[in-house]
């Protein structure tokens, strides 16, 4: 009898590096799931701003309803809708990749600039096209939203509790950052995971991701904390990366749900 891989968790990640949103269902389209990673803060210079400088950044919490995306911080709101923008083109660098942004609002920026303690822009990805990104691994390009390399990360279950055995203070998935986690039966099987459909899409997968540093930040107060990079580094270095789920790509648009299952 052979595995059935179900969907359990789906996350979007509205604003990159501030926390997620946990989703029963989302619309996959080329560039990640809808309104995933489809902001980021810039500096004063359009330099990109990431938890891993500035790890508070994971207590900004995004909501998303009537087609306006809510931020809190502490005791602060901020509200903006998710259609505006000032149509004026700012080119950025996303790590190895060119992309064209344009600002939300200056009330928007002036809000995180005081939230931050500095100067700082929040910025959008437009449409397919505005970044490219191309993988070595499958020597394709693809569009790309502002999401480190590809547009979906994808963890199986058993991975993590796999990783939380070896662990005195166990994390949760949210450590990651996944866009969708399946149940698995062994841990870093979807590393071998080739082409899959889930609800109404076909993915492909491309290379197992390697992790950062921003791992160990804790998401629930902010702290940066020495696992699970130290553990994972004694099972999980590939050519000096340390690997934890798998970048995928969707090869069509349409909706995936929790609960899904995952058919080869």
């Amino acid at each position: 009898m052979s595995t059935i891989y179900i969907v359990k968790e789906i996350y979007i990640y509205p604003i990159k590096s501030l926390a997620g949103i946990s989703c029963q269902q989302a619309n996959a389209e080329e560039m990640g799931f809808e309104n995933d990673r489809r902001w980021m803060l810039i500096d004063a210079e359009n330099q990109l701003i990431t938890q891993r400088e500035h790890r508070i950044l994971s207590q900004f919490y995004p909501q998303i309803s009537d087609g306006k995306i809510n931020i809190t911080f502490k005791d602060q709101t901020h509200e903006f809708s998710i259609a505006e923008n000032l149509n004026n083109p700012i080119h950025v660098d996303v790590w190895d990749d060119k992309s064209e942004v344009v600002e939300v609002n200056e009330s928007t920026s002036k809000w995180f600039s005081e939230q931050l303690g500095f100067e700082c822009k929040l910025v959008k990805i437009i449409k397919s096209g505005d970044r490219k990104h191309e993988s070595s691994q499958l020597k394709e390009t693809f569009n790309v939203s502002l999401a480190d390399g590809y547009p979906y990360l994808m963890i199986g279950s058993q991975s993590l509790d796999f990783l939380n055995e070896k662990l005195a203070d166990k994390i949760t998935i949210l450590r990651f950052r996944p866009n969708i986690v399946i149940g698995t039966q062994t841990a870093h099987e979807e590393d071998d995971f080739t082409t899959f459909k889930i609800g109404e899409v076909q993915f492909k997968n491309v290379k197992p991701c390697g992790r950062c540093i921003m791992v160990n930040n804790d998401p629930e107060n902010g702290k940066l904390k020495k696992e699970p990079l130290k553990t994972l580094s004694t099972y999980r270095v590939v050519n000096n990366s340390v690997l934890f789920g798998t970048n995928i790509v969707g090869l069509n648009s349409g909706v995936i749900r929790v609960g899904d299952e995952v058919v080869f």
